[in-house]
């Protein structure tokens, strides 16, 4: 994908201060290719150099999803062992960009926010919700992957470790009001259109307040949370996405059919 079609998947712009990034690719639910995943992580530098940036906002173009994790047809791609760990290795390398930013970023989230999209949400600073919001990471009954290290570890941090499996094993979704129960949201509002304003409320309001505050703020809590390195978990990578059932469960999904789990 050239940079040009990058841009348009994703979409970026700056307006007094309060830098909006939009997921644009409704027809899939804002599934992510890798070229996005680069654009995220590349506008979150930026922001990091531009100091007129205050705030990033972050949400899904249409009314149907927020993001829906990694675009399938990626996976496709993969041939060796190593594709898995450099795929892995990219979603840990985005995440804590987007985690480490130093400006606050706001995640706008309405309807679905899966996998990979999940996950870019946990790591922002702020979640902001409608009713009809629903957050899950529903690998095992999908593709049969795994999450990262680094995506584990800042899940942990965020719902604790019972929940964590709890969302995993179950592969079911929660809806907004559970979302805010456990920590995934921060605040629900009624629609789209109240998302929308909402969202831009919290951004200005962020937005007039002392920087290096904020990012002091940032900083502090992210010492108190340990992350486990990529290394540390290249084992559990590569038993899944080397499997038998991964080849299964992308076929599966890919035919819209059940998978037929074997556990090799």
């Amino acid at each position: 994908m050239d940079q040009a079609t990058a841009a348009d998947d994703l979409v970026f712009e700056c307006r007094d201060g309060i830098g909006r990034i939009t997921f644009n690719r409704p027809q899939a639910r804002n599934a992510f290719t890798f070229a996005m995943y680069e654009r995220l992580a590349a506008i979150c530098a930026q922001a990091n150099d531009d100091r007129s940036i205050k705030v990033l906002v972050l949400r899904g173009a249409g009314d149907k999803a927020f993001a829906s994790g990694t675009d399938i047809n990626q996976f496709r791609e993969f041939k060796t062992p190593q594709d898995s760990i450099d795929y892995e290795n990219r979603i840990d390398r985005v995440l804590t960009t987007l985690e480490q930013c130093r400006v606050p970023t706001i995640a706008a989230i309405n309807g679905f926010c899966t996998g990979g999209g999940a996950g870019i949400a946990a790591a922002c600073d702020l979640r902001i919700g409608t009713r009809s919001t629903m957050i899950g990471f529903p690998i095992a009954r999908t593709l049969g992957n795994c999450l990262s290290m680094s995506n584990v570890s800042r899940l942990t941090a965020l719902i604790g470790a019972a929940r964590v499996k709890d969302l995993i094993f179950t592969a079911r979704l929660v809806d907004a009001a559970e979302a805010a129960n456990v920590g995934l949201l921060g605040e629900i509002v009624d629609d789209l259109a109240a998302l929308d304003k909402r969202a831009d409320e919290v951004a200005r309001l962020v937005a007039s307040h002392a920087p290096l505050t904020l990012n002091a703020t940032k900083q502090a809590v992210a010492r108190l949370q340990r992350r486990l390195t990529q290394d540390e978990g290249e084992d559990l990578i590569l038993m899944c996405y080397t499997s038998q059932d991964f080849r299964e469960g992308l076929d599966a999904f890919l035919s819209k059919r059940a998978p037929q789990w074997r556990g090799q």
